[in-house]
């Protein structure tokens, strides 16, 4: 990987970094989520510190090239954060459900 790439893989990370520690800190996203952006920052760091590992393990797995593997990786990624953010809706989808019965229930006792 030529210098300038891991240079620009290093910045990304810190950029990253600190994006999610201010939004961390302002409350707007949980810890557990703010885990999942850390272990990203992280994998993106040790990229740049060794490069030759993403070669190792695209070998190692059995992608042609590189590229390939780190496109394969983005989409099972993506797979995955849209399955959780699904899950993550449906189940607040019913909590304002339920939370609209409740209110319905509450204002028919209040008028009685």
């Amino acid at each position: 990987m030529p210098l300038n790439l891991r240079l620009g893989v290093l910045i990304i990370a810190l950029v990253l970094a600190v994006v999610v520690i201010r939004i961390l800190h302002k409350g707007r996203i949980p810890v557990k989520y703010s885990l999942l952006w850390g272990l990203g920052v992280l994998i993106l760091l040790f990229l740049a510190i060794f490069p030759n590992a993403l070669i190792k393990i695209a070998n190692l797995v059995g992608f042609q090239t590189v590229s390939n593997m780190v496109i394969g990786v983005l989409l099972v990624i993506l797979f995955f954060i849209t399955m959780s953010l699904t899950v993550i809706v449906s189940a607040q989808k019913r909590k304002i459900t339920l939370l609209v019965q409740e209110i319905s229930l509450l204002k028919s006792e209040i008028k009685k």
